[in-house]
C-alpha cells in the first residue's frame, strides 16, 4: 500500500477553531501527519511558498501526496471520503447533512461572538469586555440551535461522536470559558466534548506568549 504523505499547516499560536476542526479529525481517524505552523501576524500566509500552496492563501491546509487543500470543512469531508475506515461524519445521510448544515452555519454567521469571544478566551485565557447587545443576540440564536438539535442528557448530536461536536462546542465554550451565561445542557455538552483525547492533544499544543 502506498504511503500517505500527509502535512497540516495551522497557525502558529494554535487557536484556529478551524484548524483545531482538522488536526482533531486526522487523529480522530488514526492518520500520521506532519504539523507545520504559519505565522498569520507576520501574513505568512500570503507570502513565499505557503501562498503558493494553499488557494485561499489561509489556515489550516492540508497536503496530501502533493494535493493541497485549504478550508476546514472541505479538508474534513476530503478525509472521510479518502480514509473511511473511521468517520467523523454521521453514516446516515440526513444527519450527515445536517452536519455539514451546522458547520457551514458555524463557519459563516455568530460573528459578534467570534469578534467579542475570540479563541483567545479558549486557548490564553483572554479577558474581554462584556457582550454587546450584537453579541448577545448572536448568542440566544446560538442557543436555539444548539438546545433544539441536542436531546436531553446526550453527550452526540447524532447519537455517535462526529466533527459537528467539536466545532459546536467550540462555539459555545467561546463563552463558556469567559464566564458568560450558557443554558445548562449546551455548558455541559460542550464540558463533555472538551474532555475527549484527541481535543485535549490540541489543547496540550505548546503555544507562543501573546505579543503586547
Amino acid at each position: 500500500m502506498e504511503k500517505q504523505a500527509l502535512q497540516l499547516y495551522v497557525d502558529a499560536q494554535f487557536t484556529s477553531p478551524y484548524a483545531m476542526s482538522v488536526f482533531v479529525t486526522l487523529h480522530e481517524k488514526g492518520l500520521e501527519f506532519d504539523v507545520h505552523t504559519v505565522d498569520l501576524d507576520a501574513n505568512a500566509q500570503h507570502t513565499g511558498e505557503y501562498a503558493a500552496k494553499s488557494l485561499t492563501q489561509r489556515v489550516p491546509t492540508l497536503v496530501h501526496n502533493g494535493f493541497a487543500l485549504s478550508e476546514s470543512s472541505a479538508i474534513t469531508e476530503y478525509l472521510d471520503d479518502v480514509f473511511p475506515g473511521i468517520t467523523v461524519y454521521p453514516k446516515d445521510v440526513r444527519d450527515r447533512a445536517r452536519a455539514r448544515q451546522i458547520q457551514a452555519w458555524l463557519r459563516s454567521a455568530l460573528m459578534p461572538i467570534r469578534v467579542e469571544r475570540n479563541t483567545q478566551v479558549i486557548f490564553y485565557g483572554s479577558r474581554l469586555a462584556p457582550l454587546s447587545d450584537a453579541a448577545k443576540e448572536a448568542a440566544q440564536q446560538l442557543f436555539l440551535v444548539g438546545e433544539s438539535l441536542l436531546k436531553e442528557g446526550a453527550d452526540n448530536l447524532f447519537g455517535t461522536w462526529c466533527i459537528a461536536d467539536l466545532d459546536l462546542a467550540l462555539m459555545i465554550n467561546r463563552l463558556v470559558m469567559h464566564g458568560d451565561d450558557v443554558p445548562e445542557k449546551l455548558a455541559n455538552f460542550a464540558h463533555k466534548q472538551w474532555q475527549r483525547p484527541t481535543v485535549q492533544l490540541w489543547m496540550q499544543q505548546q503555544r507562543p506568549a501573546l505579543q503586547a
